[in-house]
Parts: C-alpha cells; sequence; structure tokens
C-alpha cells in the first residue's frame, strides 16, 4: 500500500507531561495501522513541576516541537505557537488534524481552519467547566469552545458525563459528539513484599496511595487532610505540580505521608498498595484509577465528572460526594478508605470486581479501535476512503489510490 492512500493524521497536543492525555496520545501514536495511517505530533514544552514522558524518544514518529505550546496562556507565545502551527499543516499536509487538551484545541483547531485542514476532531479528556478560573474566565473559556466547536467534524468525550457537562453548557451539537474512554495496560507487576521493601514501606501496615498532578483542582489538601485523620495508614503520593512545595510543607510534620514525586514506573506503587485514593473537584475519566483497577487496587474517590464510569460505587470501589462541604467530604473519604481497609473481604471483592471491569472496558485495543472507526467514518464522508474500511474486513476492498489535499 503506497503513501498516498493513506489518511495523514496531525495530532496536536498542549504538552506531553506525565498523564493520562499524554498516555492516550502515547497509545494512539504505536497502536494506529501505518498502512493505513501516517501520524505526526505536534506538541509543546513541559512545565518546570511536571515531569516529560520517556516514549518520545523511542517510538517511531514524527514529532515536530512548537515553540509556545506549553500550559501557560501568553499571546506573544500563543502567537507563535499558532504560526509554527500552520506551518507544520501546510508541510504535512494533514486531512485530519486531532487536538488534545484545552490550548492545543483552540490553536491547533483556530490552525487547521487557516491551513485549510479538511477535518479537525478534538478530545475533552475532561473540561474546564467547574473549578478552574474565576466566574469571568470561565465565561470566556466557554464561549471560545463554543466557537471552536462550529468549527470541529467530530468531538470525543472521554466520559458519559464530560459529553453531559459540555452540551448543558452549549458546546457542540448531540450529533458531533463520540463518547471514547481511555485505554491502558499495566506490565506484569512485581510481587508486594519485594514493592514495599525497594520502596522502604511498611511489610504488613496498610497502605493508600494517589497519583497524578499535584495542583489545586486535584485538592491535596483534602488527601492531607484524610492522612492526618489516619495516622496509622501509610500514604504515599506520587506525582507533581505546582502545589507540590504547599502540600510538602503542609505534610511535613505527618510520618504517614511519603512524597515520591514523579515516577514513571508505577509498578512498584500499585504493587504495594491497599486503596487508590482521588480527592479532586472535577475530574475526566482518570487513568490513574483505571490502572488501579487494572491492579486489582480498589478505589475511594469524590463523585465528580466521570469518574463514576470508572469506579463503580459499591461494586469496584467506594465513591464520596459530590464534595460540598470540605469537612464533610474529608469525613466521608477517610471512612471510606476506613472502611475498605478494615473489611477484607469486601476490599477482596472490589478488588476482583475492579480488575475485570477495567481490562474489560479500558484496554489499548478498544480505544485505538475507537478513534480508527472515527477516522475511518470522517475518511468515507469525505469520500478519501469506500465503505466500509475496518481493521480486518474482509472482501478485498482497499483505500482509494489518492487522498487528496484540500485547500
Amino acid at each position: 500500500m503506497s503513501t498516498a492512500q493513506r489518511l495523514r493524521v496531525l495530532r496536536v497536543i498542549t504538552r506531553m507531561n506525565v498523564g493520562g492525555p499524554a498516555r492516550q496520545v502515547a497509545t494512539l501514536a504505536g497502536g494506529l495501522d501505518r498502512e493505513r495511517f501516517e501520524q505526526a505530533l505536534c506538541t509543546g514544552f513541559v512545565d518546570r513541576s511536571e515531569a516529560d514522558q520517556d516514549w518520545m524518544d523511542t517510538v517511531d514518529l514524527d514529532i515536530r516541537r512548537i515553540p509556545g505550546l506549553g500550559r501557560a496562556v501568553r499571546p506573544g507565545d500563543d502567537g507563535r505557537a499558532l504560526a509554527g502551527l500552520v506551518r507544520e499543516m501546510r508541510r504535512f499536509r494533514p486531512h485530519i488534524v486531532h487536538t488534545h487538551l484545552a490550548k492545543a484545541g483552540v490553536l491547533g483547531r483556530a490552525a487547521a481552519v487557516v491551513a485549510g485542514v479538511p477535518a479537525r476532531v478534538h478530545t475533552f479528556h475532561g473540561h474546564l467547566l467547574h473549578g478552574y478560573f474565576s466566574p469571568r474566565a470561565t465565561r470566556l473559556v466557554v464561549a471560545a469552545e463554543r466557537i471552536m466547536a462550529r468549527l470541529s467534524e467530530r468531538l470525543v468525550a472521554v466520559g458519559d458525563q464530560v459529553r453531559t457537562d459540555l452540551l448543558a453548557a452549549g458546546i457542540g451539537r448531540p450529533g458531533q459528539y463520540v463518547v471514547v474512554p481511555p485505554g491502558t495496560e499495566l506490565p506484569v507487576l512485581p510481587d508486594r513484599a519485594s514493592a514495599r521493601q525497594r520502596l522502604d514501606l511498611p511489610a504488613d501496615g496498610p497502605v493508600v496511595i494517589y497519583i497524578g498532578r499535584i495542583t489545586r483542582i486535584k485538592r491535596p489538601d483534602r488527601l492531607i487532610a484524610v492522612a492526618r485523620a489516619m495516622p496509622d495508614v501509610t500514604f504515599v503520593v506520587c506525582g507533581g505540580g505546582d502545589r507540590y512545595d504547599e502540600t510538602a510543607g503542609a505534610a511535613a510534620d505527618l510520618a504517614n505521608v511519603r512524597l515520591l514525586g514523579w515516577r514513571l514506573d508505577l509498578s512498584d506503587i500499585y504493587a504495594a498498595a491497599d486503596v487508590a485514593l482521588l480527592t479532586s473537584d472535577n475530574e475526566g475519566t482518570p487513568v490513574s484509577l483505571i490502572e488501579a483497577g487494572l491492579a486489582g487496587v480498589p478505589a475511594v474517590a469524590t463523585r465528580v465528572g466521570s469518574v463514576p464510569d470508572v469506579v463503580l460505587d459499591g461494586v469496584t470501589g467506594l465513591l464520596a460526594g459530590p464534595p460540598a462541604d470540605d469537612r464533610d467530604i474529608v469525613d466521608e473519604l477517610a471512612g471510606c478508605v476506613r472502611r475498605l481497609l478494615t473489611d477484607e473481604a469486601l476490599r477482596h471483592r472490589l478488588a476482583a470486581a475492579a480488575h475485570a471491569g477495567a481490562a474489560a472496558r479500558f484496554s489499548p485495543e478498544r480505544l485505538v479501535g475507537d478513534i480508527d472507526r472515527i477516522y475511518t467514518d470522517i475518511a468515507v464522508h469525505h469520500g478519501w476512503w469506500p465503505d466500509p474500511v475496518r481493521p480486518g474486513a474482509g472482501g478485498g476492498q482497499s483505500v482509494s489510490t489518492t487522498l487528496p489535499w484540500h485547500r
């Protein structure tokens, strides 16, 4: 199959920091059929408080770093990033531009319009509607997303609640949305004893883990408050962010809290854990809780965003809230953690269900297949490919001999 027959997809993400969105991008980069798709990636640079994904030097993918395409919003940098994206799109000539994260979503889709890219797709890995900005700033975000939605052929939401929230805010139309949950996998985990020994954790005591960014929306203050209420439990905190130093200061007097910073290999963390904890005010579909499920670790989490799509209350973990009064939610979270740690039969039952559910619903193969179908539907709609073109489809059908660049 010649290169001319492949669908060219340019993916744009604000930054490839350690976290769920970057892992999804990495999974798609390695998983989509290279005989049918030619891919490239435009990305910015991570903040000082973040860690970069380590796969970028080993994957066979055309990666283009765009100056200014970072997390911070600065008019000068944003203008340079927009110009850089337009140049790369004119050079690569994609049929589809697929954007990830808010800033890349705005700049990437705007650049695609300027460059004349025929199809534009955006993935909402969460949203910025609650808990991030002032009411005035949130209204500006909503206004921008409404405009960008009108410029998009497909909108991908990582969970049902994320889609519901976005539609309620007037962002996009129901027919534009496709719900595509994350997909991920874990390597074979080490045994519990050796993992705890390497991490210098108690061999037999209860261990609760938190994995994720340490930033305001994740509410690390609640995490520390739960740890303070449970001095007999060891809390292992993995991640970094703009609230890391503040969180370390708040936990300085707590002997039961271990802050480990960013870790690229989390196998020991999951193997050592009894419970995974998430205390956020807002979430998309958290990959850390999916991975905990794959590891057979039941979760306790706030009932926000699409967390209930991952943690089925009373089945694969326990949910608290949604948050209203901070004191009440801290007490509820601590109570849920204590219940799992003291009821061994319940913990094992939820752990088994969490593993089975995560393996069935959140595999990388399912993620790649879902995105493949979206791209294929777009290609068929535009007349680039005949219908149907599906992975493994029989009947001898092949894609058309040319995939035109629309100007």
